[in-house]
């Protein structure tokens, strides 16, 4: 069995999270794929525990297991390069918050002895998908971000769903957000927390300069069209956090949900709302905790 391992090595507490899952596989007889530029990161260059690919697609395409280690923004990464490969990802928490990555380092040898022997469930996150009126499609796990760019002036941003209009804002931005996207920057900006696979997504305003603006839920499975006219100001326009480059407005993007899934392993014990509870606090009153 080969277990592809996509890590963050700019985090402190990677290298000691890698070097036991060396030590597992090691044991368990399961090869582990690590991109060279990992392994010289972490110090591992020499290792002959790990068998190193040229990059870390290659680990993924080579693998039966994809073993994220970092935080949700690797995650994120992970999902970018892997979007079409139909590989099962579980992630491994080596930063703060970590929704995806809620496996914790003390849990890491029995969870990986649970994806071995495939006791395990599969939470499928299906990607957004936007097409941008220059005919170019990106995909997005968390979010797409129209946003002012290098100014203090706020931008004008249109939807339309479903062929009608919702609202021309007047604000620093707009999230198009889905619902495992639901808990980052949408709950930042007064968004609302959705279930991952609720077949939705969420049209959050960035400090909008009207009360009565407020986040907007509607169905994943029709068209959200987002215009941005010229304008003053320059616009920003990203998926994931990942600019993509704007030659010229206006811009229009049509955004729905697509058949790309992300396949997440939720492994026995775990579950979402256990997750909000222990990240966010979410639900807890310290007015009943007792002293």
């Amino acid at each position: 069995m080969k277990f592809a391992v996509i890590a963050n090595p700019s985090k402190f507490e990677v290298k000691a999270v890698l070097k036991k899952a060396i030590d597992w596989a090691s044991a368990n007889d399961v090869d582990l794929l690590v991109s060279s530029k990992t392994c010289l990161q972490t110090g591992l260059e020499n290792s002959n525990l790990i068998q190193q690919t040229k990059d870390d697609a290659e680990a993924i395409e080579a693998s039966d297991v994809v073993i994220v280690i970092g935080g949700d923004g690797t995650i994120l990464y992970t999902a970018r390069i892997s979007k079409h490969s139909n590989k099962p990802i579980l992630g491994v928490n080596a930063g703060r918050l970590g929704f995806m990555t809620d496996t914790r380092f003390e849990e890491l040898e029995s969870a990986l002895d649970d994806v071995k022997s495939g006791n395990y469930t599969i939470d499928e996150r299906l990607f957004l998908k936007a097409t941008v009126n220059s005919g170019e499609e990106f995909y997005a796990l968390n979010e797409f971000l129209f946003t002012r760019k290098d100014s203090t002036s706020m931008i004008n941003i249109t939807a339309e769903y479903d062929g009608n209009l919702i609202n021309t804002y007047w604000a620093d931005g707009l999230i198009v957000a889905s619902s495992t996207g639901s808990t980052a920057y949408n709950l930042s900006t007064g968004g609302p927390i959705v279930a991952p696979g609720t077949g939705v997504m969420l049209v959050t305003p960035i400090n909008p300069h009207t009360l009565t603006t407020r986040p907007l839920v509607v169905r994943s499975d029709k068209p959200l069209k987002v215009k941005v006219e010229d304008q003053e100001s320059d616009v920003s326009f990203s998926y994931d956090g990942v600019n993509c480059k704007i030659d010229t407005l206006p811009l229009e993007v049509e955004i729905i949900s697509s058949d790309v899934v992300f396949k997440l392993i939720k492994l026995p014990g775990h579950n979402y709302f256990e997750t909000l509870r222990n990240k966010l606090m979410w639900g807890k009153d310290s007015r009943r905790i007792k002293s």
